[in-house]
């Protein structure tokens, strides 16, 4: 039987990919006044996040482009970024392809210790892989609704 994280993993990225199959390159860069990110960044930020929460913080391999760490990390800033920003495509078939890696990786090691446990900026403290991975569910639920929230303002500035 399959690890219901893993179901919810499945069913949070398919509201993701749905939503972000809709956004063109050029609406994924737009920064709507008042927010200080675009959908890239935050499409971005919800891959890197969980790529460094399932793999990097375990000591396993994890799927990171190079400019991924520069870009997506929490507290960078899109404004401040002068390079050129991988397309909606890249970053959708990175999405499309994670929880499938991180289900065969961690299928029947939920309850292991990671190597680097993390306490988040509200304090609550990760320490085995179920733990991350569930975390994950709710960090990308607020990503998802920012991403609807620029959407929607984008889309309506037309």
């Amino acid at each position: 039987m399959r690890e219901f994280i893993f179901e919810h993993l499945d069913f949070v990225r398919n509201q993701t990919m749905n939503i972000l199959h809709q956004v063109s390159d050029a609406e994924a860069e737009m920064i709507p006044e008042g927010i200080n990110n675009h959908i890239k960044w935050n499409a971005g930020h919800i891959y890197y996040t969980l790529e460094s929460f399932a793999f990097v913080v375990n000591g396993e391999p994890a799927e990171l482009p190079e400019a991924y760490r520069e870009l997506f990390q929490s507290g960078s800033k899109p404004r401040e970024f002068k390079g050129a920003w991988p397309s909606m495509e890249e970053i959708i078939q990175h999405l499309e392809g994670q929880v499938r890696r991180i289900e065969e990786r961690y299928a029947h090691r939920l309850q292991e210790a990671v190597k680097s446990p993390y306490t988040t900026s509200k304090g609550l403290k990760l320490t085995t892989v179920e733990e991350f991975l569930s975390f994950c569910l709710y960090h990308e639920g607020m990503h998802f609704d920012k991403i609807k929230t620029i959407l929607n303002r984008v889309t309506y500035v037309k």
